[in-house]
C-alpha cells in the first residue's frame, strides 16, 4: 500500500497522540515502517495477520530497548526485520525450524 503525503501525515499526527496517551513521549514513530509491516504480513498470512505482527513486533521492541543496550530504534529495526524475515518464509517455517537460533529481541 501505498501511503500518500496527506494520509503520511495524519498517520503520524494519530501516532503522536497515541504516543502521548500512552506516556511514551520520546517515541517517534515511522508510519511507513509499521504499514509496510502490515501489509506484508496481511498478505503473507491473512487478512488479520498485520495487525497481531505490528502488536507482537512493538512489545519485542519495548522489552529489548527496555531491557538491554539497544536504542529504542534498533530495538524496532530488529523487531521488523524477524517478522519481515518469518513473512518471507511463511507459515511452515519460522523459530522451530533450523536457521533461527539467536533471532529473538
Amino acid at each position: 500500500m501505498t501511503v500518500n503525503d496527506a494520509e503520511e501525515l495524519e498517520l503520524r499526527d494519530w501516532a503522536h497522540k497515541l504516543a502521548q496517551a500512552l506516556q511514551v513521549l520520546d517515541l517517534k514513530v515511522d508510519p511507513s515502517q509499521i504499514t509496510e509491516l502490515v501489509d506484508r504480513s496481511s498478505d503473507s498470512i491473512g487478512p488479520r495477520a498485520g495487525a497481531i505482527s505490528a502488536f507482537v513486533a512493538g512489545y519485542a521492541a519495548g522489552a529489548a530497548a527496555t531491557d538491554g543496550p539497544k536504542s529504542v530504534q534498533e530495538a524496532v529495526d530488529a523487531a521488523v526485520a524477524t517478522v519481515h524475515r518469518l513473512c518471507d518464509e511463511g507459515t511452515t517455517a519460522g523459530p522451530d525450524r533450523t536457521g533461527w537460533a539467536a533471532t529473538g529481541q
